[in-house]
């Protein structure tokens, strides 16, 4: 940097100098002495110098300096310096990497100088440039900036491409105010020569089926085959996407069979739009056989397929159905996850199904999964409540073991039953298991005190209220 601002410093004294381009020689500066003969050197040199101009360097060198500054302002003031000697020419390498660095700076009305600079040149512009320069005013938001970036491109004699066209457009797109204007750039596309291709339509059909108008994009996706533009996977989704949030999932499959006749193969995603939107509409059975369908259409059913539809079987209360797809998906190459347990426990709680929850609680904890505590919880309570105290004990005993902490409201559901039960050495059994976990905030084993002292204090009243007998 210091070496940077001397150079500067000495073209600015040259540029001073009457008559000539002066600049200091490529010698490093020593310090001046008073001696006769040092003078006498440096008078020498001053002729030299005047007689033959030295120059800032090579456009190739100055395209480095350019490129190494990290302020713009001062890789401008270099690029400045350098113009200023007779017969210099930049490269077209120094304007693309100057603007670009006086943009992301936000110094735009330089930029768009340098711009013009570049234009009055009528040097060869590569068109990447417009692309970077119109991602630059996305960032900083200026959707008018780009899109007058782009009707530029003509006057350097640049033909925009399809890629520019689909940058632009992604970017109006986010913007709700710009999805109209974005249209129409899109509908006068052919004045620029430009073809607006597959990824064109799918940004325009994306943004009007989040914007809930379906009939625009439709339009658009009929377009393509009259302008012999290709769909892909992800233009059906699209469609399909905007069908279910419209809760219209019967038009949805409708187009999932027409993608399938027509030899396309949906996507997980595709597949995931579906099953959710079935199952939200309680067609769990539709949704049960697109599931099984998938695989032979090509596309393996994943985890999170598995878990949407287990998910909505336990929502309507029918685990057991939600018991059969999680027995399904080992033998199509899917193993449940957390996720598929915690549902699957959690909606057989939610029934009463409390032997088959903890079968598959036991099953979990032998794979490494660790319920949440809510989970346990539940499957706890609900035992106490129907009475089966031995199995709560068990279900907590395994907790324990496994080094979860009860929540207070689970010792308080438990500790009364089995002293109703009577059943002292197994509660003696259950505090010396959690007397061996590590005692810290989220444990409440002191908590639970307070559900066995209330129980003891209601037995004492009672006790005291019967009446004696001599």
């Amino acid at each position: 940097m210091k070496m940077h601002r001397v150079l500067l410093h000495s073209y600015r004294a040259a540029m001073a100098a009457p008559f000539h381009l002066v600049v200091l020689p490529r010698t490093r500066w020593r310090t001046l002495y008073s001696s006769a003969t040092q003078r006498q050197q440096q008078q020498q040199q001053k002729q030299e110098v005047h007689a033959k101009p030295s120059r800032i360097g090579s456009p190739a060198r100055v395209q480095k300096l350019i490129a190494s500054q990290s302020d713009p302002l001062l890789a401008k003031e270099i690029f400045d310096v350098a113009s200023l000697q007779p017969n210099f020419k930049h490269s077209y390498s120094s304007f693309h990497i100057l603007i670009l660095k006086l943009g992301r700076a936000h110094q735009f009305s330089l930029m768009q100088d340098l711009l013009m600079r570049l234009r009055s040149e009528q040097c060869p512009v590569n068109p990447s440039l417009f692309s970077d320069i119109i991602e630059i005013y996305g960032e900083a938001n200026l959707p008018d900036q780009a899109l007058k970036t782009f009707h530029t491109m003509v006057e350097f004699r640049t033909k925009p491409l399809p890629k520019h066209l689909n940058c632009l457009l992604q970017f109006l797109v986010s913007h709700r105010n710009y999805i109209r204007p974005a249209l129409d750039l899109f509908k006068s596309a052919h004045r620029y020569g430009i073809s607006p291709d597959t990824k064109s339509y799918n940004i325009l059909m994306s943004a009007f089926c989040f914007n809930e108008d379906l009939s625009i994009a439709y339009s658009l996706f009929n377009q393509m085959f009259k302008r012999d533009v290709v769909p892909d996977v992800e233009s059906y989704r699209i469609l399909m996407q905007g069908l279910c949030r419209k809760s219209q999932v019967n038009r949805a499959i409708d187009l999932l069979e027409d993608m399938l006749n027509k030899g396309y193969i949906p996507d997980a995603l595709s597949y995931t739009t579906l099953l959710n939107s079935l199952c939200r509409k309680k067609k769990l059975k539709e949704a049960y056989k697109l599931l099984c369908r998938m695989k032979v259409k090509g596309c393996n059913p994943d985890i999170v397929h598995y878990n949407t539809v287990i998910s909505g079987f336990c929502r309507e209360e029918r685990g057991l159905d939600a018991c059969k797809v999680l027995e399904d998906m080992p033998s199509n190459g899917c193993s449940p996850n957390l996720m598929s347990y915690r549902t699957l426990v959690s909606g057989l709680c939610d029934q009463g199904l409390y032997d088959e929850a903890k079968n598959y609680v036991v099953e979990m904890l032998s794979k490494g999964f660790s319920p949440h505590f809510s989970v346990f919880h539940a499957l706890i309570n609900g035992f106490c409540n129907v009475g089966k105290i031995e199995e709560a004990c068990e279900v907590l005993g395994e907790m324990l073991r496994h080094g979860e902490a009860p929540h207070k409201d689970t010792w308080v559901a438990i500790i009364p039953r089995i002293c109703e039960a009577d059943k002292l050495v197994t509660m003696e059994n259950i505090f010396d298991e959690a007397l061996k976990l590590e005692i810290t905030p989220d444990t409440r084993l002191m908590e639970a005190g307070i559900g066995l002292e209330e129980y003891v204090i209601r037995k004492i009243r009672l006790k005291s209220r019967k009446p004696q007998v001599f």
